[in-house]
């Protein structure tokens, strides 16, 4: 993801349990000042595996994985899993009950005709969620990403499972590409007022691994997309929400774009073109022209489920549609997510995640 919303638990979760919080503002409470928090800087040096794990003095954070995959027959899905982790207090975790770091997953699963989600809630410090190192483990509940692979990049191999009343998946992921750095080396700017994240990702995943849903198993695979974000205060209060895409590409390039929206003015866009070794561009909002098409009503909301993209330095003209133009995440903090395909100038598949609306 790519923008998430771990800062909403501060109200919406934790209220009740620490007075002090105070009313958060802007979209998800992702705009509200954090000014005891570690602020989000250009030049930072990124240094694994160390930053596969969180990171105190941080608010806000997660590990969120996409798949787009296919059966034997041809039939497409999708995958999401997301774990967040939201801090009270800027200061080093502690163990116990006093512990200051909330989590929350999520995961879904998509067909063409069906959309399935489920959240789970935990208090860090208790064992019940988080995230470790050598191994790589980062887990809620039964909830699990953790690392196979004894080798030095501990994210080369990792197995990925949730498990609900509607549906179940076990997936492994492979890669023996890099990892990328999103926006300037890893600096994702998100508005014109300098609110920022730290983020890097690996959209070079192979799936593979077996996919049920409302009791049918398929066995499935297709590429992934692992993006890993922290920041202390990424919005600012005037920004209502996001429309974020990741794409594969047929030509084995890969893209990533954000899209801003506020309440005045023009969207903030930005993004990052990823050739085919790996290697980064930055993309500013002159660069992209990326335009709504069609919608349709989701929980009594319009969403746009077709777009417009073009790229015109990378000859990039295509549209996207969704898979399930009904993947509305009907969780206690409700989005739509799901997986787009392709057509025009490239072919391929993605993600769309859209909130606030």
């Amino acid at each position: 993801m790519r923008i998430k919303f771990a800062g909403v638990l501060l109200t919406l979760l934790l209220s009740g349990c620490d007075q002090s919080v105070p009313v958060e503002k802007g979209f998800a409470g992702m705009g509200n000042q954090a000014s005891a928090f570690t602020p989000v800087v250009p030049g930072r040096v990124f240094g694994f595996p160390a930053d596969h794990g969180p990171h105190d003095g941080f608010r806000i954070e997660w590990w969120y994985v996409t798949a787009n995959l296919k059966d034997e027959q041809g039939h497409e899905f999708g995958a999401q899993w997301t774990l967040f982790r939201s801090a009270l207090k800027a200061t080093p975790e502690v163990a116990g009950w006093e512990n200051q770091v909330v989590w929350l997953g999520h995961a879904a699963v998509t067909s063409a005709t069906v959309h399935h989600a489920a959240e789970r809630y935990a208090r860090g410090g208790v064992g019940q969620a988080g995230v470790s190192l050598a191994p790589f483990n980062a887990w809620i509940d039964d909830w699990r990403l953790s690392s196979q692979s004894s080798d030095a990049d501990p994210l080369a191999d990792v197995q990925l499972t949730a498990r609900d009343k509607a549906f179940s998946y076990q997936l492994r992921l492979t890669s023996n590409r890099p990892l990328v750095l999103q926006g300037d080396k890893g600096f994702s700017q998100k508005s014109e007022q300098g609110q920022a994240s730290y983020y890097y990702s690996q959209p070079f995943f192979r799936a593979s691994g077996l996919l049920e849903i409302d009791g049918k198993p398929y066995q499935v695979s297709g590429p992934a997309w692992l993006d890993r974000e922290w920041s202390s205060q990424p919005l600012t209060a005037s920004q209502t929400g996001w429309d974020w895409f990741s794409l594969h590409l047929d030509s084995g390039e890969q893209v990533m774009l954000y899209r801003m929206r506020q309440k005045d003015g023009e969207p903030y866009l930005t993004g990052t073109w990823i050739d085919a070794q790996g290697q980064t561009q930055l993309l500013h909002g002159a660069d992209i022209r990326l335009i709504p098409q069609d919608t349709t009503r989701v929980a009594g909301r319009s969403m746009p489920v077709r777009w417009s993209i073009l790229i015109p330095g990378k000859h990039l003209d295509i549209v996207i549609s969704a898979l399930n133009p009904k993947a509305w995440m009907d969780l206690r903090i409700p989005y739509w997510e799901g997986p787009v395909q392709l057509s025009g100038s490239h072919g391929g598949q993605g993600y769309l995640e859209m909130t606030g609306y």
